[in-house]
Order: structure tokens, then sequence, then C-alpha cells
């Protein structure tokens, strides 16, 4: 080869050697510039959702609970359990008013015994008038005879008297009892002393767990407010004070305002729910009734459902741009979010913060992000590059990303890039002071305080080693720096 093409490809490698250290040395920078160089590991995806969604979710969510409204005065109506219920005039949810029919009760034995007890009465005076008949015969019979000899005749009078008595006696008690079965078929209907909404009708006179319960309950026309139920498991979740917010399940930008009035852990309900306990018993869940007071009323039907939500502040509205403080990561004084680009890869997106809201946790974004963008939770890992999906079932979470090692002592002070590997497969760390270390595929690494890349190769070839550039070998979790 000519000196003249020695040197020519002299030139050319030098070129080349170049460029390929100014490469690595802005790898960071190229990678930015050129989208397809941002790709993380094949495996890793991360679920991304839209901000304008992320706010609905966490903005002032709480648990719901089923309600219904129901008057501040229940009414009861009891039956008399010794008489045959007739007919029920009305059903569960009917409007009733004051003085109008309920129940009525069946009257066809009581008048048959009133007819029954009509003729003992007949008979009754019958034998009567035939007592005064003896009496007035023997009368007259004794008339006849002298004094000293009506005796016997005067004995027979007062036995018949006697008897007449006794009849007259049982003649009242027939018409007290006629009187008494009168009175039944008069008060044959029982009707309601309140107006209001039929609750409940139970005719077997127990509830559905067994305890006695009326006949029949009213909830009263008048002041209303919201029963609901909440499980053991839950209950000491809410408590007595406690604003609430009530939504129409039919409109749910309908709202009323409320707050707990009493929790009723004296009366639990068994509930349908089972749940296992640490034995392994199937066991059934109990509930307890509790009650809300409105401060309005205005547009409630009384048996109404609605949702009952803990009062979290859901119901006032911010202008501009809110987002859940964990969504933004502050550590490096820039403020930034994880947010997918329009590639369809993870990206470090920085904003501008306006005004925090310590109550909620929620910062205005005043730029560098809208409604529309997509955005994920910082989860430890994350890093730029990573495919973004917006279907959670497309995320493994077997791949590396989700399984991370746990780091040694000491290794908070490292920022790793899982992205960035060096030609033989060894992954760069860089601490707060600038220093880089390598670690190879072995688990050996050595820390350089210039942050480029390691000069020092093989001593083989000619370069410095590692001894004679003062650079010791690191053991795993240590970083040592020679002076």
């Amino acid at each position: 080869m000519s000196g003249k093409k020695a040197a020519v490809l002299v030139g050319v490698l030098a070129v080349i050697a170049a460029a390929g250290g100014a490469g690595y040395y802005f790898r960071n920078e190229i990678k930015e510039m050129i989208p397809f160089l941002q790709d993380g590991s094949p495996a890793d995806k991360v679920y991304v959702e839209k901000v304008s969604r992320v706010m609905n979710q966490y903005s002032g969510v709480s648990n719901r609970y089923n309600g219904t409204v129901e008057s501040q005065e229940t009414y009861e109506i009891n039956v008399d359990s010794s008489r045959t219920i007739g007919k029920i005039m009305v059903e569960e949810g009917d409007l009733v008013e004051e003085g109008q029919t309920l129940v009525t009760y069946d009257t066809s034995d009581l008048k048959m015994q009133i007819q029954q007890i009509n003729l003992e009465i007949e008979s009754i005076n019958n034998d009567i008038d035939n007592y005064n008949k003896q009496i007035d015969m023997t009368a007259k019979e004794a008339e006849k005879l002298p004094v000293e000899e009506r005796f016997t005749y005067e004995t027979e009078i007062q036995s018949l008297r006697n008897s007449i008595s006794q009849k007259q006696f049982d003649l009242e008690s027939k018409k007290l009892e006629i009187s008494k079965n009168q009175t039944q078929i008069n008060n044959s209907s029982l009707v309601s002393k309140v107006s209001g909404v039929v609750k409940t009708i139970n005719e077997k006179g127990t509830d559905e767990y067994g305890n006695a319960a009326p006949f029949m309950t009213i909830l009263q026309t008048g002041d209303y407010r919201i029963a609901g139920s909440i499980d053991e498991q839950n209950v000491w979740t809410i408590s007595e004070g406690q604003q609430v917010l009530i939504r129409s399940r039919v409109d749910s930008e309908r709202t009323w305002d409320g707050v707990i009035t009493l929790i009723d852990t004296e009366n639990p309900r068994q509930g349908d729910n089972n749940y296992m306990s640490s034995d392994s018993d199937t066991q059934t869940a109990s509930k307890y009734p509790f009650y809300v007071e409105l401060d309005s009323v205005d547009g409630l039907i009384l048996g109404q459902h609605v949702y009952i939500e803990l009062d979290l502040g859901q119901q006032e509205t911010k202008e501009g741009l809110w987002l859940y403080g964990s969504y933004i990561v502050q550590d490096d004084g820039e403020p930034y979010v994880w947010a997918a680009n329009d590639k369809e890869r993870l990206e470090k997106r920085y904003v501008t913060l306006g005004e925090y809201d310590m109550e909620k946790d929620e910062y205005e974004i005043l730029s560098g992000l809208t409604v529309s963008d997509y955005i994920t939770w910082p989860m430890p890992g994350l890093y730029e590059g990573v495919v973004t999906v917006t279907s959670e079932a497309e995320v493994d979470y077997s791949s590396p990303l989700y399984n991370q090692e746990p780091r040694e002592m000491g290794d908070d002070l490292y920022d790793v890039d899982p992205g960035m590997t060096d030609d033989m497969g060894g992954t760069e760390w860089t601490d707060d002071m600038g220093g880089t270390e390598w670690m190879d595929d072995m688990g050996e690494g050595v820390m350089m305080d210039d942050p480029e890349m390691p000069e020092n190769t093989d001593a083989s070839d000619g370069e410095e080693s590692d001894a004679d550039a003062g650079v010791m070998p690191l053991s795993a979790g240590e970083a040592e720096v020679e002076e």
C-alpha cells in the first residue's frame, strides 16, 4: 500500500472514531432527535390515561352507598291476631291520605254469631213468658185455698220467679255479646291516621330475618331523610356529623347536601354478602343502617332511590387544568409528568405549575399539558421510550419494567437509565457528583470522575491500565474512587 493511500485510510478511521466518540457523548440528545432510538425494552409497556379522565377519577371520588328517601316519622299499623283479614286495600308504594281505609277484617263469622244469639234471645224471652204464665196460674190456684194451705203454691211461685231472673240475666249477656260483635263489625276497617307512602306490608308478622315486624308501615309525608346501609367492614369509615352529598340516580348532576345524624350500630341487619373469615369459614356480613338529614328536600320524592357520597368537595369547580400532585415529578427542580408523545412513546413532559390546593393535593397546570394528553403515574423505573398503550390489558406485568431487582444500600445516589448500555452489554449509572459507573455483565464496575466514556482499555494494547488511572474495581453495592 502506498504511503498516500495509508495516510488517507488513517484519516478516514480517525474521522469515524471521532464521530463515534461524539455520537456516544451526545447519545441522549441524539435519542431525543431520532424517535426510533427512544425505544426501550420490547416487553416494557405502560398504561396511559387521558388527563381529563384522570381528573374525573381522582378529584373528589369517594365510596357510594345506596340510599332511599324516607320520612322522618314512620307510622306502624298492627292488626288483631285473633281476627281474620278480609282485604288489604293498598299496596306497597301507594300514596295514602289520612282517614283512608287500609285493611278490612272478615265479618261473616260475627254476623252469623249475631244471628245465632238473636235466636237464643228469642228462646229466652219465650221461657220468661212461660214462667210468668205459670206464676199467674199457680197464684190463682192458691187463692182458692185457705191461707195456711198456700205454702206449697207460694214456694213454687218463688222458684218460677228465680228462673225468670236467671233468664233475664242470660238475656242481658246475650245482648252484650251482640253489642260486642256489632262493634267489631263496625270497626272492621283499619284507616290511616297520617298521609304518606306505604313502605311495607307484612302479612306474616315477621321480617326477612325472623324478627317481629308490624303488619304495615307508612312513611309520613313531611320532613324527609335519607336511609342508607353500610357493611361491617366499612362502617368505621363514616361518622355522625359527617357532611355527605346525595346524588340522583336518574340525573347525576342533581344533588342535595346533608349530614349523617345517626349510625345505628345497635341494630345490625344480616346482609346477603358473604365473606371468608380467617379460619376459612363462610360467614354472613352484617349491615348497619345510617341516616342523613338534608338541608333541602326540594325535588325529592318519598321512596326515591339515591346515592350517598362523602362530601370531599367534588361539587366545587375550578377554572383551568388541575392535576393530582402524585402525577407530578419535582425531584430535579423542574416539574414534569410522564406523558405519551405522538409516537406512542413515553417522555418527560415538563410543565409550568400555578397554584396549589393543599386540601386536595392538586396543582394548577399553566402550560406544558392539556386535557387531551395521555399520562401515567410516575412509578419507579420509568424511562423515556417505553411503549405507551391505552388498554391496560396490553400491559405485560411480567416484563423487566415491573420486575426490577431491589437496589443495594447506597444506590439511591444513582439514577439509572435502563435503555443505555455499552458495547459489551454493561450498564451506565451516574451519581449526583457527575461520576459514571460502568457495570459489566459479571456485576463488576468502576467509578470514573469524568462522566465521559472511560478511556482505559486493556493494558496489553499499550493503553493505561485501571491501576495506572487510579481506579479500583468495585464490589457489589460499593463505589470507591482512589485519591
